[in-house]
């Protein structure tokens, strides 16, 4: 008898152990609400769990709760491990400030060569890694370009709603169809409580699902809200969920820094109106300036959105780092893909909301790669010439 998805994603966290949670990044209230209510839902059933992140949470999502549950990057736990493959006859150690000498004395007729000494740092104890809300390995970012092999080795659980999801997993629960990943989760932690006996949810994990739903929908304004959002979403709320707490911090609570960006941004708007495209950049220098963080910058996508009438693509473009740009993609109209346009630099995500890096290449210059892109894609779809402009200089001053 074939067995659902949801049925083996439930029969593998049940026998698993020991278990590596890791949302995707940047961090939204989709991959930690996820991540962190499945720690909550899987430490109740007394497995060892671990939640990782790959960049840092945005201010307006540190309210959530078991937020400190949350490690940036990752240490290996509790454990390093140092192997040596060979005939050892005698281990002594010495342990000074700053300093460990382990000494090491071979049998006789062997001997003992860097080549055979390994290192790891507690990952062979992991059982399963659970990926919640990424639809692509490059976005766990350090941690899979560190231990890709991991990833062939350990039983992975790829859970997500982009239509552009790599399916990567061992097993693989994606529903392009869901308005969030925890609104997937839902029916997996009642399966859950089925199979083990247990009642598992609570205020907190509630919370956590909303605040999943209630971000990827932008409060149930954007186009993937549908009737079984709204669904899930009174039922959360029926179980203790504090949507006014949600609301608050994300949407209401704004620092200084962040108005300043926001101000900094929207007055930098490029309309082209012929095209049916509106852009704008935050750079390293605007985050100088207004004394904000990148993290903060996470909603005004949606700003932009709300203030472009007549735009069938917005897109904001960001530098993360000297030679890192980031690109949030939304459109208006089905008969523009986002996901597509996503992809066309190596990045996905659904048809209407979708995001890409580029690395490598000066940010003035993947500004105008990604600009003059879309400018040809909808040049073609209005019978409009593209606009041809050069790079600007980049700014040595700067640096």
């Amino acid at each position: 008898m074939n067995i659902s998805l949801e049925e083996q994603v439930v029969k593998q966290l049940m026998r698993s152990q020991n278990i590596l949670l890791l949302p995707s990044a940047p961090a939204d209230g989709d991959s930690l609400g996820s991540a962190l209510a499945l720690y909550r839902v899987l430490s109740k059933l007394g497995k060892k769990v671990t939640v990782i992140t790959a960049e840092p949470v945005p201010q307006d999502l540190q309210f959530l709760p078991l937020i400190e549950k949350l490690g940036e990057g990752f240490d290996g736990g509790e454990n390093f491990t140092i192997t040596v493959h060979g005939s050892i006859q005698d281990v002594q150690h010495s342990i000074k400030p700053g300093l460990v000498n382990i000494i090491l004395t071979p049998e006789e007729g062997s001997s003992i060569s860097a080549e055979n000494v390994s290192f790891s740092e507690g990952l062979d104890d992991y059982d399963l890694f659970v990926t919640v809300d990424t639809g692509d390995l490059v976005q766990l970012g350090k941690f899979y370009e560190k231990h890709p092999d991991l990833f062939q080795k350990v039983p992975v659980i790829n859970i997500d709603h982009h239509a552009s999801n790599g399916e990567f997993g061992t097993i693989n629960y994606v529903d392009i169809k869901a308005s969030a990943t925890t609104e997937m989760l839902v029916p997996l932690i009642q399966r859950i409580e089925r199979e083990s006996g247990q009642f598992l949810m609570d205020a907190d994990i509630a919370t956590l699902l909303l605040a999943g739903i209630i971000t990827d929908t932008g409060s149930f304004q954007h186009s993937n809200t549908t009737p079984k959002a709204f669904q899930v979403a009174a039922q959360l709320l029926d179980w203790g969920a504090r949507q006014q707490e949600i609301i608050k911090h994300v949407y209401k609570t704004k620092s200084l820094s962040a108005l300043k960006l926001w101000g900094k941004v929207l007055s930098d708007i490029q309309f082209e109106r012929e095209n049916h495209f509106v852009w704008s950049t935050i750079t390293q220098r605007d985050l100088l300036e207004t004394g904000a963080k990148m993290e903060e910058s996470g909603a005004i996508i949606d700003e932009l959105l709300n203030n472009a009438p007549g735009a069938e693509v917005v897109i904001l473009l960001k530098e993360k780092a000297p030679g890192l740009l980031s690109a949030s993609v939304r459109t208006t109209t089905a008969e523009v893909d986002a996901s597509a346009i996503a992809g066309m630099f190596g990045g996905g995500g659904h048809k209407r909301a979708a995001g890409f890096r580029i690395k490598g290449m000066n940010f003035d210059e993947a500004v105008h790669k990604v600009v003059s892109t879309i400018r040809e894609i909808q040049g073609k779809r209005h019978g409009i010439a593209p606009i041809q402009t050069a790079p600007q200089q980049e700014d040595q001053s700067t640096d």
